[in-house]
């Protein structure tokens, strides 16, 4: 990973983009597309999409989403103090005690998740998983008027967002989910067009509100209209304690990138995924899924008359938490990985089931 695709992954994972709030690492997405995409468009919706060889014969899609999941302000009480909603998946668990930021028009608040300390929780408090409605975010405000006068209801929060470098070539931060994959696929954009004369009409796209129902990718989808559509998310990494590998899959850091096999995907796609991987001596994990995944790569395969899909992911501990860990080599393989498939996309190819 050289140190300007490095620097663009630190700053989108150090940009806020709550579900529905993706404006301010979008505009980093636009501006380092201007170096390899012939089109970048910015739809109604929010989707980011960068084009390059619009005429090839074969449309080819990436799709990564930029969003993370977060919180939105619903009250603020008399104290001060303020109550949220999530947006999206959360445990609330992970939230106690968490650093938190409110994103006002005005710049980030920072406040504290917080509830009342464990020497004054009854028995079934202490027994019980609390519920949002019991958190609250404390921002110092003395009263209602104080903490208005900064923060609305309708402004998001999400975790404090930071980069953290770990051993081994590992890194840890909010929002691996999936700016990391948001970052393969604009990376392998970039890869794929600076190799020489792309075989394939090719699109990528920075998608919104994944979180919250596959929203952007639905929306993106259609607009580009492709033959085959790969989308890249993170997956749940099975080498920590207590994860049952016979029902999750054996999956490491540092093993390669993910590429799924089931119903949401095209077994041609998968089988041109493995041959690159065989081809350019990168290595690759498989996985399994039963039925649509909860990715991208559900609404990518039905949109239209059908695309031909693809879901490649990359490792990651602890998900949906303020500590997603995964390894920068799986990234750099998985953008090595897709950029080799794109650049195997000749002529008109068909992708019925044989």
């Amino acid at each position: 990973m050289d140190t300007a695709a490095h620097d663009f992954l630190v700053k989108i994972l150090e940009t806020p983009s709550a579900s529905g709030y993706e404006e301010p690492v979008q505009k980093i997405v636009r501006e380092y597309l201007k170096s390899c995409a012939e089109k970048i468009e910015t739809d109604a919706h929010g989707n980011v999409i960068g084009t390059a060889n619009p005429g090839g014969t074969c449309r080819m899609f990436l799709a990564g989403h930029c969003d993370q999941i977060g919180l939105i302000v619903q009250h603020i009480d008399s104290d001060g103090y303020i109550s949220v909603q999530p947006i999206g998946g959360w445990d609330p668990m992970q939230l106690i005690g968490s650093h938190v930021v409110i994103w006002t028009i005005n710049g980030g608040v920072p406040g504290v998740m917080s509830r009342k300390p464990i020497h004054l929780l009854t028995e079934d408090e202490r027994k019980t998983v609390p519920k949002m409605k019991d958190l609250w975010i404390d921002i110092g405000a003395r009263t209602k008027e104080e903490a208005e006068e900064i923060v609305r209801v309708g402004d998001s929060a999400t975790f404090a967002l930071k980069y953290q470098p770990l051993r081994n070539g590992l890194a840890a931060s909010v929002a691996m989910d999936d700016k990391i994959g948001l970052w393969v696929v604009v990376e392998a954009f970039r890869r794929a067009v600076a190799a020489g004369p792309l075989p394939c009409a090719l699109s990528v796209a920075s998608t919104v509100q994944e979180e919250i129902g596959l929203r952007g990718a639905k929306t993106s989808c259609h607009r580009v209209d492709p033959h085959v559509a790969i989308a890249v998310d993170v997956t749940h990494a099975t080498d920590c304690p207590t994860i049952d590998k016979k029902t999750e899959g054996d999956i490491s850091l540092g093993q390669g990138p993910v590429v799924y096999r089931g119903p949401n995907m095209n077994p041609q796609v998968v089988e041109r995924l493995l041959q690159a991987g065989d081809t350019n001596e990168i290595p690759v994990q498989l996985a399994a899924f039963g039925r649509a995944t909860p990715t991208d790569a559900n609404v990518l395969q039905v949109t239209r008359g059908g695309v031909a899909t693809g879901l490649v992911s990359v490792p990651n501990r602890y998900m949906h938490s303020a500590v997603e860990t995964i390894s920068l080599e799986d990234a750099d393989n998985t953008a090595d990985l897709l950029a080799a498939f794109c650049r195997n996309l000749e002529g008109d190819i068909d992708w019925s089931p044989k």
